[in-house]
């Protein structure tokens, strides 16, 4: 029998023109003998705007739609209609490399220990050419709970990004999905489950992330002084009550 790796995908009207670049990356992936992907694309909305651009000819895509809540409203609700051990986040204007999704099988298969993964990440700008970030972390494990100071103390700015997350599903659905934010919904996922679990970081680049003008990223509300404030501080108070409270992934079997 297959076993499956979900691609979750919300998308808006101005980003739908973008899908079938993510497309092509996906059909370009790799998989392990035994797996397939499956790409739920979940519409922020329900508009005419997107549904022209999703594959019609590939049976392994599935489109919804649903009432306008944001990104992570989308993400979530996406999740009731995918099965598989494993998700992983494409945003609608972005690319996964060639060996993006087997190398996070891999960790994630070989590594029963490790909840989720992440990668290296190049912007990719408008004219084609692509630019690095700097202070990428070392290949390898992040432990439980260290994501949270580094992030802390960069000026709220993660060390790894949330755009290449690969997670365990029944984790991510532990969690409650994405948070309940207007912005910021991934990395508050993303530090939850580094409070409760450990991650891994590959130093293999994984996503091509697309710097346009039109992306959410890049409105004034995003930066909004006031806004930014709140949507951090939540983020940092779930992660530090989780972190506290002493649940972890994979759970400790209390012996008999």
């Amino acid at each position: 029998m297959l076993r499956r790796v979900v691609v979750v995908t919300a998308v808006h009207g101005p980003s739908a023109a973008y899908l079938p670049q993510a497309h092509a990356s996906l059909c370009a992936q790799e998989l392990p003998s035994g797996w397939e992907w499956h790409w739920v694309i979940q519409e922020d909305g329900r508009t005419d705007a997107v549904r022209p651009y999703v594959p019609d000819d590939d049976p392994r895509v599935t489109f919804r739609q649903g009432r306008p809540g944001g990104p992570g409203v989308a993400r979530t609700l996406a999740l009731a209609h995918t099965e598989g051990a494993y998700a992983k986040i494409l945003d609608a204007d972005d690319q996964l490399t060639p060996g993006a999704l087997a190398r996070d099988l891999a960790v994630l298969e070989g590594h029963r220990s490790v909840g989720w993964t992440t990668s290296r990440v190049l912007d990719l700008l408008p004219d084609g050419s692509t630019a690095a970030f700097p202070g990428d972390p070392a290949d390898g494990p992040i432990e439980p709970g260290t994501l949270v100071g580094a992030w802390r103390a960069n000026d709220w700015l993660a060390p790894v990004h949330p755009a290449t997350l690969c997670v365990r599903r029944d984790l991510l659905l532990a969690l409650g999905g994405w948070m309940a934010l207007p912005a910021s919904e991934d990395t508050g996922l993303l530090l939850a489950l580094s409070s409760v679990s450990r991650g891994w970081f590959s130093a293999e680049v994984g996503l091509l992330y697309r710097k346009w003008e039109g992306q959410a990223t890049g409105q004034a509300a995003h930066v909004d002084p006031a806004e930014r404030a709140a949507r951090m501080a939540v983020v940092e108070a779930r992660a530090r009550a989780l972190g506290s409270f002493g649940w972890t992934y994979p759970p400790v079997t209390a012996p008999g």
